[in-house]
């Protein structure tokens, strides 16, 4: 892979990941609702979906679900359920999944984990990006396995840093000590957000 392919592959990716979308919401709350160690934590559960999804995009599986209409299905529906269930907790919920509250205890660091983990996995998007994405940076002239191993180590890392700076962003809002029914409207606007990306999520189709 020659540096300016390599390039264009990193700030294509950086950029993609940038977009706020459930991931980055989540993330955000819990830098907002925990310590950095917890908040850290859901960035890497983040971060172990996508590299999960690169795998399977990189040998091939990743086709194979594609192709498949109830695999593709279950995977979107259990995205659109658990969206739609963190949308509803936030917004109806005091102790909303992702509610914005400091005073949340720390010991709670393995659940952020989790959840950063299932957001990113319930998300087919993420499958279908990273399918469609490798093909086109690598060169088939080079070793593969070794483009595949630079590719999805620097995905990962993207993924620690760009989300570490929505935690970050999270964590600078609860510092402002903010009135509480500012925090509520925050909370309802980040629910509103999960439930419409859930919503768009379920008009997804697996096109082949």
């Amino acid at each position: 892979m020659s540096l300016e392919l390599y390039l264009f592959f990193l700030v294509t990716t950086v950029m993609l990941i940038m977009v706020p979308g459930p991931a980055a919401i989540t993330v955000a709350a819990q830098g907002a609702s925990h310590n950095s160690r917890s908040a850290f934590l859901g960035i890497m559960g983040v971060a172990t979906a996508d590299a999960f999804f690169f795998a399977l995009s990189a040998t091939g599986i990743a086709t194979l679900i594609l192709a498949s209409n109830l695999l593709f299905s279950v995977i979107k529906w259990v995205g659109v359920a658990y969206l739609i269930y963190l949308g509803l907790s936030a917004i109806f919920s005091k102790a909303g999944a992702i509610r914005i509250d400091q005073q949340t205890k720390a010991d709670r660091s393995t659940k952020t984990f989790y959840q950063g983990l299932v957001v990113q996995l319930a998300n087919p998007k993420a499958l279908m990006y990273f399918s469609a994405l490798l093909p086109q940076f690598i060169d088939p002239n080079e070793p593969i396995m070794q483009q595949m191993l630079i590719m999805g180590l620097t995905c990962v890392i993207a993924d620690i840093l760009v989300y570490s700076v929505f935690s970050r962003m999270g964590a600078q809002l609860a510092k402002q000590q903010v009135k509480a029914w500012v925090i509520g409207l925050i909370n309802k606007a980040a629910g509103v957000a999960l439930i419409v990306t859930g919503i768009r999520m379920a008009t997804l189709e697996n096109s082949k």
